[in-house]
């Protein structure tokens, strides 16, 4: 069947507006193109995943009003900063599972608008626990940052996967620096049409609540699963077999190098994310400055992922280029630990305007390690992809919940305190990168053995048995694995496999 398949697609004219690899994954990325499907994919991923970050944290810049509206306690806040990203952890590895078994289409638009509602719950909080309780669950969608990963995993080949994942990521996390700009905008505007500031802050939050549910539907509509359909009618046709459950999960779960990512990326995203949850009200308080000054201040360092997180992508695909997988590890260890050393500082200093250059640093080197860890997820194992991104985007989550519940709950610890102890953090748990090792391509001290012939059909066939490889089902692995060899390196001489 799939050989019947592959045949009729070389008679046929290309029906890609993009150049496509064996599996047709994109193998450019055309920022500016809105070509179905790869390009499609790629702005409807980023903008529904923008729309449930300014969701998630639309709280924290409106803070200084709805503490005083709902008596707020700093425990109250630390805790309802926890609820928001806490839910996404258990929910994150459940998307990656969805996305295996149904698709990110549909995975991700499903979470997108059975989170929305919990938006707009939230203007009729009227205590610390409702508070928390719309905080947690709208903490949700952010899961649908798997779904992205994934979705640009299945539409870019290997050259480029790392900066579509980066673009995607990175524009989708800009929505936690543009709420802060929002929101205080959108809530001066209903002040200024009449509304008193306790009912103000209500009001805007059916604005993205909005928007969320308009990016799910447009995902639904629009949106294509993979290059050549949707995941139904592609299982349906008999050119996608339907996977077993417990096969994807044991894969996926008995990969060491996943559990690796998702503690590293607890500490970049997840810092991310704690960073969404006290910054703005950080510089409120530290430094007296005004709602709006600080929203702007604060603004600035989710805003940096319009460049940092996809730099990170496009600079982990050109590292590959001439260092292969060990050029991908070796520049996310550097980068994220030196944005440990950033935020280490970032507690130490106490002028406003050294505070500021130092949360930019730092906010550029933490999401450009964000960029770069997802350009080695990819690679990690082609059969469970989805279980593997759910275990790193969980892990992003994990690390922020620690985080938060060890620095930023309560009064044991001021925020500048919280923020140096923090950047040690980052640096200790950024150690564990020097651990990952692919047999046929090396690790970041040591290259493949003299002695080891693995190759990457080694590697990714290891996943199916011999059973299935009867039945033809590894065949998508096989050309995943060809499509891999760049991950050798430039000096490295690849030949073609039957």
């Amino acid at each position: 069947m799939e050989l019947q398949s592959a045949n009729e697609d070389h008679s046929q004219p290309p029906k890609f507006a993009l150049p496509v690899d064996s599996e047709h994954k994109a193998t450019e990325f055309r920022l500016f193109s809105v070509a179905a499907p790869h390009m499609r994919a790629f702005h409807l991923s980023w903008v529904s995943f923008f729309a449930c970050f300014v969701s998630t944290f639309a709280a924290p810049p409106l803070l200084p009003v709805i503490r005083d509206n709902l008596n707020l306690t700093a425990t109250d806040i630390g805790n309802a900063g926890i609820a928001s990203v806490s839910g996404a952890v258990f929910a994150r590895f459940a998307m990656g599972t969805a996305c295996d078994l149904f698709g990110p289409r549909l995975a991700s638009a499903s979470l997108i608008l059975i989170t929305a509602p919990a938006v707009y719950f939230t203007s009729i909080a009227s205590s610390p626990i409702s508070f928390l309780l719309v905080r947690f669950f709208s903490g949700f969608s952010l899961a649908t940052f798997v779904s992205t990963q994934f979705w640009m995993s299945s539409m870019f080949s290997a050259p480029v996967v790392g900066t579509a994942n980066g673009v995607a990521g990175g524009w989708g996390n800009l929505g936690g620096g543009a709420t802060q700009l929002i929101m205080p905008l959108v809530f001066g505007l209903i002040r200024v049409i009449g509304a008193v500031k306790f009912t103000a802050w209500r009001i805007a939050f059916f604005i993205p609540a909005l928007f969320q549910t308009l990016s799910a539907i447009a995902v639904l509509i629009f949106g294509q699963d993979l290059p050549d359909g949707n995941f139904r009618r592609l299982q349906k046709s008999g050119d996608k077999h339907k996977d077993k459950l417990s096969l994807i999960l044991y894969h996926g779960i008995t990969n060491y190098r996943g559990w690796i990512l998702a503690l590293t990326y607890g500490y970049c995203f997840g810092v991310e994310l704690t960073m969404d949850n006290i910054i703005a009200e950080y510089f409120y308080d530290r430094f007296n400055l005004k709602l709006h000054t600080a929203g702007i201040i604060a603004a600035s360092f989710g805003l940096a992922n319009v460049v940092s997180r996809p730099a990170g992508g496009a600079i982990s695909d050109l590292v590959s280029k001439r260092f292969g997988m060990r050029g991908r590890l070796w520049t996310l260890f550097v980068v994220q630990t030196l944005g440990g050393v950033f935020c280490i500082l970032l507690g130490q200093v106490g002028s406003l305007g050294a505070s500021i250059v130092l949360m930019i640093a730092f906010s550029l080197f933490c999401q450009a390690a964000c960029g770069l860890t997802f350009g080695v997820v990819p690679f990690v194992s082609r059969r469970s992809l989805g279980v593997i991104n759910g275990m790193t985007g969980g892990g992003g989550n994990v690390g922020a919940v620690i985080t938060q519940l060890l620095f930023f709950r309560g009064s044991r610890y001021s925020k500048e305190r919280g923020i140096s102890l923090m950047g040690v953090m980052i640096i200790c748990c950024t150690l564990p990168i020097c651990l990952v090792y692919f047999p046929q391509w090396g690790g970041m001290f040591c290259g493949p053995s003299s002695t080891n012939t693995a190759s990457e059909q080694d590697y990714y066939l290891s996943e199916w048995d011999s059973k299935e490889k009867e039945k033809g089902l590894h065949e998508p692995s096989l050309k995943f694995a060809d499509n891999c060899t760049t991950e050798r390196g430039k000096n490295v001489v690849t030949t073609a496999r039957p």
